[in-house]
């Protein structure tokens, strides 16, 4: 019973999906980021079946477009956000202190609105230019390996808001540092069994790149900002989704 809880929290926590509320605990969305890449598959099996719906009746980017209108619905922005207050801390903060305090920052600026435009120019575009036939298989494997993203940046990072300074808050802190290392196995396992079994031996690629995004965010964040915020999160995310779709296209 435990496990369904876990899962109904990492869908709920991941998408605004109308699931029957889990138990509240202090580690609840710590034990549940095992489940993430789960969830993620469920993301790609809606973005695949619009795609297969409207491909015989509209343009490739217009296809395209509504695949990634479909998971901003469905996830709620959750990780555009991330992505926008990131690139305007990292791009506007000069020291710690700075870039921590932009993020926390509602407003968006400068950096955030052309990361955001960006981002979604960049899917829509890798997306619209996906071979056909494979463009399902990517579609589900991009949110799988987007969402396990964020199992080793938590296992291994610290919040940046330390708790030495008197506080810890965001959403990011509660899985920084607290993920285990059988969640990360598991969620790891599952996310190599589910793109090896979509992609069979073109999983390589997108595994590789899928790995150094990651390994190269969390060097960049353990050295601009000591640890890692919800934000961070949510920016990781994002790259790994678009360098899954670039490795689809890529001749």
């Amino acid at each position: 019973m435990r496990i369904w809880f876990d899962l109904l929290a990492a869908v709920q926590f991941l998408t605004r999906l109308p699931v029957p509320t889990a138990p509240y605990e202090q580690d609840s969305l710590a034990r549940a980021v095992k489940f993430f890449p789960l969830v993620g598959l469920l993301i790609g099996l809606g973005s695949t079946a619009i795609y297969r719906l409207l491909t015989p009746h509209l343009p490739a980017l217009a296809v395209a477009l509504m695949v990634v209108l479909f998971t901003i619905v469905l996830t709620g922005c959750l990780h555009e956000d991330g992505l926008s207050d990131a690139a305007d801390g990292f791009g506007g903060g000069w020291d710690r202190e700075k870039v921590l305090a932009i993020m926390r920052d509602s407003r968006i600026g400068t950096y955030g609105a052309v990361a955001l435009v960006l981002s979604v120019l960049a899917r829509v575009l890798l997306i619209a230019s996906l071979p056909q036939a494979e463009a399902g298989a990517y579609l589900m494997a991009a949110p799988v390996l987007s969402r396990w993203s964020t199992l080793p940046l938590s296992f291994a990072l610290p919040p940046a808001r330390n708790r030495s300074e008197g506080h810890v808050d965001g959403q990011g802190a509660r899985i920084a540092r607290l993920t285990t290392s059988s969640s990360l196995l598991i969620g790891s396992v599952l996310s190599l069994v589910i793109v090896a079994a979509l992609l069979r031996w073109h999983a390589l690629a997108p595994l590789l790149a899928s790995v150094l995004v990651t390994l190269a965010t969390a060097l960049y964040y353990r050295r601009r900002i000591g640890g890692i915020t919800g934000d961070c999160f949510g920016a990781t995310n994002q790259l790994t989704e678009i360098v899954v779709y670039l490795c689809g296209v890529w001749v």
